[in-house]
């Protein structure tokens, strides 16, 4: 009796092991396909998938500087660098908006990318002061947007889609606190990277990941806002 309850504890640990192995390796050949990590939440996709969920920017509806609307789906496979500032900044904003002049020459003959910069002022930056931004800073027509809208949706996209601050009336002396990241979203609408855009280093780091994360060709994993 003894000998068979060993056999079957035996082959309860062997089948243990085995499910776990399992996991494990679908987890490690998951993510030796990612070349960069993914920022946010991640779950599984319910007691019988495995399949990794992963945070994902999700629905928009802005307006650019040429007062085209610009939504989520003109992001659609496309790898984009996104970050928030207004007009009147006079702190970080014109540092950031420098170094993404950079970031937009790199990639200026590629389809597949875009800058989307999204104003936290939006009840000063119209359509038309956008517009003369943009030109200030060489925006090309297409490839980089700056974006204004509704408050609500500008801040609540900040903290909840790109999980990053946007505040008004913080007590700074230009009335509006926001991040300096940009962030690297990928076509599946992942975020893959933050890097200081006031910092020349971070944003060459930047460049180097987007010339990696195009090279990354794996299928589309599972997503959720």
């Amino acid at each position: 009796m003894k000998l068979k309850m060993k056999h079957r504890i035996n082959y309860f640990l062997a089948l243990v092991v085995l499910f776990t192995a399992c996991n494990e390796t679908k987890e490690t050949q998951e993510q030796a396909h990612l070349l960069l990590p993914v920022f946010g939440e991640k779950k599984h996709g319910g007691q019988n998938s495995q399949d990794t969920i992963y945070h994902t920017v999700g629905e928009f509806k802005l307006i650019n500087q040429n007062k085209d609307s610009i939504s989520e789906k003109a992001t659609n496979n496309k790898i984009y660098v996104a970050d928030f500032f207004f007009a009147t900044c006079q702190s970080i904003c014109p540092q950031m908006s420098t170094q993404l002049i950079r970031v937009q020459n790199e990639f200026k003959d590629d389809k597949d990318f875009l800058i989307l910069s999204h104003t936290v002022n939006p009840g000063h930056d119209t359509a038309e002061v956008l517009f003369a931004y943009a030109g200030k800073y060489q925006a090309i027509p297409g490839k980089w947007h700056f974006l204004t809208g509704s408050k609500k949706t500008i801040y609540d996209l900040a903290r909840h889609d790109y999980l990053v601050n946007a505040l008004e009336d913080d007590g700074t002396p230009e009335g509006f606190l926001h991040s300096e990241l940009f962030l690297l979203i990928d076509k599946q609408k992942r975020i893959r990277g933050m890097y200081d855009g006031t910092d020349s280093v971070q944003v060459n780091k930047l460049i180097a990941d987007i010339k990696i994360l195009k090279t990354e060709q794996v299928p589309a994993a599972v997503t959720q806002n």
